[in-house]
C-alpha cells in the first residue's frame, strides 16, 4: 500500500493510507473562496469507536463553504481550537456520497464496502439529550458536519460518525447522491418536522429564495406532498427553474418596495404607501 494516492486512484478496499489530499481553508488566507480553498496533502485522520472513514466519490458544495472561506460570521478554526482541537486548518464539505473504508470498533450499522450518503448532523455520543431519545438536532452538542467539525467531504477520506451514514439509492449516480442531503434534510424538517403543522395535500406554501438549494428542495417536497408551492425569487430569469421544480406560481420580489420595518403609523401617507405595497404583494400571492 502506498503512503499517498492520487485523486481518483483508490487504495485497496479497507486499507487506509497515512496521508490524503484535501481542500483546506487556513486563517492566513481567509477571503474569497477561489483563493481561500487550496488542495493540500495532510495526515489521514484517526477515527473513534463510533466513527467511520468514507472514501469520497462525490461532494456537494454549500454556502457554509463560503462562510468557512471568509472566516465570518464564524472563524470555525478558532472556534474549534478554543474547544481544545489542535488543527490549524479547516477541511470542509457537508454533503457526501462514497464508500465506507474503515469503521470504529463499536460501529454496527455499516461495514467496509458499503455505498452510502452522509448526512450532516453530528452530535456527541454521550449527549444526555440524545441519550434520552429526544430530537438530536436540538441537542446542545449538535454541529453541522464539515462546517463546525473538521475532515468533511472535501477530503479523499472523510471522517464521520457512523449514524450519519445512510444507504446510497442505487438509482442515483455518485454525483446525484452526493449533492442534495444537507439542503433536502433542512427543507424536509422545516416542512414536515413539526406535526401536526406539516404540509398536506392542497396546502399553499410560500417558498422564499425558491431558486436556491434549500428553496428548490422545498418546492420539490411540497409538490411530492400534494401541496401548492408559490416561489418567491429576485429575478424573472429564475421563474422557469422554479416552475420546472414544482412551483405552482412564481413572484418576483424585486417588483415590490414595501420590505423592511413597518413605518410609523402616525404618518398616514407613509403608512398608506407601505400598506399599498403589502396589499399588492398579497394579491400577487393570491393570483399565483
Amino acid at each position: 500500500m502506498a503512503d499517498l494516492y492520487d485523486l481518483g486512484e483508490k487504495p485497496p478496499l479497507g486499507e487506509v493510507p497515512k496521508r490524503m489530499h484535501a481542500f483546506l481553508v487556513r486563517q492566513n488566507r481567509f477571503g474569497q473562496p477561489r483563493e481561500a480553498w487550496k488542495r493540500e496533502v495532510i495526515p489521514t485522520p484517526a477515527i473513534g469507536a463510533d466513527e467511520v472513514l468514507i472514501y469520497v466519490m462525490a461532494s456537494g458544495i454549500n454556502y457554509n463553504n463560503v462562510w468557512a472561506a471568509l472566516g465570518t460570521p464564524l472563524d470555525v478554526i478558532a472556534e474549534r481550537q478554543r474547544a481544545g482541537e489542535p488543527e490549524d486548518f479547516h477541511a470542509g464539505g457537508s454533503d457526501c456520497s462514497g464508500i465506507v473504508w474503515a469503521v470504529g470498533r463499536d460501529v454496527t450499522n455499516v461495514k467496509v464496502g458499503d455505498e452510502v450518503i452522509v448526512h450532516s448532523g453530528w452530535w456527541r455520543p454521550d449527549d444526555p439529550w440524545v441519550l434520552s431519545g429526544k430530537d438530536p438536532m436540538l441537542a446542545e452538542s449538535t454541529r453541522i458536519w464539515g462546517y463546525q467539525t473538521n475532515y468533511g467531504s472535501y477530503c479523499q477520506l472523510a471522517r464521520a460518525q457512523a449514524h450519519q451514514c445512510v444507504p446510497k439509492p442505487t438509482r442515483l449516480t455518485w454525483e446525484e447522491a452526493g449533492c442534495f442531503l444537507l439542503c433536502a434534510s433542512t427543507a424536509y424538517r422545516m416542512l414536515m418536522g413539526w406535526p401536526p403543522h406539516v404540509v398536506e395535500p392542497g396546502d399553499v406554501v410560500l417558498v422564499w429564495g425558491a431558486a436556491g438549494g434549500l428553496g428548490s428542495m422545498a418546492l420539490e417536497i411540497t409538490r411530492a406532498r400534494g401541496g401548492r408551492a408559490i416561489a418567491v425569487v429576485s429575478d424573472d430569469a429564475k421563474k422557469k427553474f422554479c416552475l420546472d421544480h414544482g412551483a405552482g406560481g412564481v413572484i418576483n420580489r424585486s417588483q415590490f418596495s414595501h420590505w423592511g420595518v413597518m413605518p410609523d403609523t402616525k404618518d398616514p401617507k407613509v403608512y398608506g404607501e407601505w400598506a399599498k405595497g403589502a396589499r399588492a404583494f398579497g394579491k400577487a400571492i393570491w393570483d399565483a
